[in-house]
Formats: C-alpha cells, structure tokens, sequence
C-alpha cells in the first residue's frame, strides 16, 4: 500500500472494519536492549563523545643496569584521544481534516452489519504509527547508519551506526567476500576482539534470518547438550551460546543486512537525546492551523553512544544463499 502524502482525508484513508497487519518489521531488538525511545543519555551539544581512548607502549622487559638508574631517564606521558559522534533529526508530521475525523462510521470494503471501522480513532492510530516508524528509522541509524557532522543549516547531522564503526581503521572486523560464514570465521572475529582489548561485558549478536539458521547448525551441538539456551535482554528473549572468551547472545533483527553479523557489546551502548526546551526529547504539538484540519508533528533529536570500536565486532560481505 502507498504512503498518503500531504493531507489526510475521508477518500484518501478511508475506513476498513477487520483486523489490522503490516508485514513490515517493527520490533525493534537493539534499541530496546539499550533503553528504548524512553531511555538513555541526554546531551545539549548535537556532538557528544563516545569515548576517550588512550594507549600503552606494548609491553617489554625493562633493562636498567645499576649505573643507569643513577640517572633519571627522559619523561614520558599518556597521550588521550576523544571520539564522538552526533544526535540527527527524527519529524514525522500528520495532517487529517475534520471531515475525516467525523466520518469514522463511513466504510469502504465488505461491509456486514454490527462491524466497526478499525481503527475506531484515525489520530491517535497515526500519532502510534509514526513513533512506531522514528523507533524503526532509528534502529536502522544504530545499525547502518553512515556518519555526517553538520556544517551549516543545510547539512544534516547522521548518526554513525554500529557497522561503520566496526568496519573502520579502529575496528574490528571480516569482510567475508561472498564466504559462508563459518566458525573458523566466527573463531577469527572472537580472537580478533579479545587481541584488540574488547572487555565482553554483554556481548550480543545481531543478525538476519538466514545467518540466524546458520549459526543454529553451527553451534547444534552446544544447544543440543542443553545448556542454558536462552537469556532476557532488554525485554527481548535471545538464544544463548558460550564461546572461548565470552556467553553471547543471538538475536534476529530484521534491520540487519543479509550479508552482514554484528556483535555488540550493549553493556556499553545506549541512546542520547537532544532536549527541546520546555518540550522534551521526543514529542508532538500541534502545528499552525490554516483550515479545518489537524496538523500534528512528532519531533526528536537522536544519537547513538557506541563507546570505542574495540569493544564491538562485526563480518560483512557474507553469502546469503
């Protein structure tokens, strides 16, 4: 079905009585591990950091002789470094005449009497709708998001996504070339993040449909031998499995590439939000009348703090057939 654009009207919507379905995803699996539209931090900078690295010399054995030690050696320090991100813009806006508010016992479709039109209030079934679509957009921005920083009025803000992150100069990733994933890959990405200092706080794996039955008969023997198989994370029931360095989570989310597996350290991962003074972080109000229509915008500003790249791990470019 085509989206209505402009005003909403009694011939454009109008009413169907019977239940109501879309076959478009709209759980929401990371967004809600982390806190959800109702959840996180707050920031009054569209740029925040997500973290401040800093590194060590890599180890050695000292070798300071007596004589030497006489003298103090040269100084030196531990330098730091920020990294950050950025909240974007999240306005949905819906637009109903009052003749279409009052025609709500006007039907379309098979008709049989004692039926009602579904839904029974067409403002508040389209308020409901768009948050559900800003959470959706929003997971898409925290999984595939690609970073833009604002330069001007004109220019949008973006929010960096988890793949990109992990996919860049500071990550920590397998482009598989069409491969099927296997564990000798998935054994490679683990040992890759261990080397690379992740902490494995609550490691989660993200992933579609068809690396989700990929990875069941990888690990069926695991399952099979009935260990503790599943775990509640952020209200959603994920399957469980145990690898050398960590217990992780496996969780299909539909906003995930086909190609593509992330594993998320969300112990480490939360949304920000940019308040509108007096209004608050995600909110609707009513826009200037100029007729006899309702005119309603749904308006927030949303960032995702995904801590340092090290902590996360991701393998794209996988087979999906």
């Amino acid at each position: 079905m085509a989206q209505v654009e402009g005003i909403g009207t009694t011939w454009n919507l109008p009413n169907y009585a019977g239940e109501l379905f879309t076959a478009d995803p709209t759980q929401t699996p990371l967004l809600s591990m982390i806190g959800g539209l109702t959840g996180g931090r707050q920031t009054d900078n569209f740029e925040f950091p997500t973290a401040v690295l800093y590194d060590f010399p890599d180890a050695a054995q000292p070798e300071i002789s007596e004589s030497a030690s006489a003298t103090a050696p040269a100084a030196s320090h531990i330098a730091r470094e920020q990294e950050k991100n950025v909240v974007q813009i999240h306005q949905e806006v819906i637009d109903l005449t009052y003749a279409k508010q009052s025609n709500s016992g006007r039907m379309s479709g098979i008709n049989t009497a004692g039926q009602q039109a579904n839904p029974a209030d067409e403002k508040s079934w389209q308020i409901q709708q768009k948050l559900i679509k800003i959470a959706r957009d929003v997971e898409y921005s925290f999984i595939q998001g690609t970073y833009q920083i604002s330069t001007g009025a004109d220019v949008a803000n973006k929010t960096r996504g988890m793949l990109e992150l992990c996919t860049s100069d500071s990550g920590t990733s397998i482009a598989a070339a069409s491969a099927a994933l296997t564990k000798d890959m998935l054994d490679q990405l683990f040992r890759e993040m261990a080397d690379n200092g992740a902490y494995f706080g609550n490691m989660v794996l993200f992933c579609g449909a068809y690396q989700k039955q990929l990875i069941t008969k990888l690990y069926a023997e695991q399952f099979n031998a009935q260990m503790q198989t599943t775990q509640n994370v952020g209200g959603m029931n994920i399957t469980q499995i145990e690898t050398d360095f960590f217990k992780m989570g496996v969780v299909w989310d539909r906003l995930m590439p086909n190609d593509s597996i992330l594993i998320a350290d969300v112990a480490h991962i939360a949304p920000v939000f940019q308040a509108v003074p007096g209004k608050g972080v995600l909110f609707q109000e009513d826009l200037a009348k100029t007729g006899a229509s309702d005119k309603i915008q749904i308006y927030g500003q949303i960032g995702l703090a995904h801590g340092p790249a090290f902590l996360h791990g991701a393998i794209t470019g996988l087979a999906t057939a």
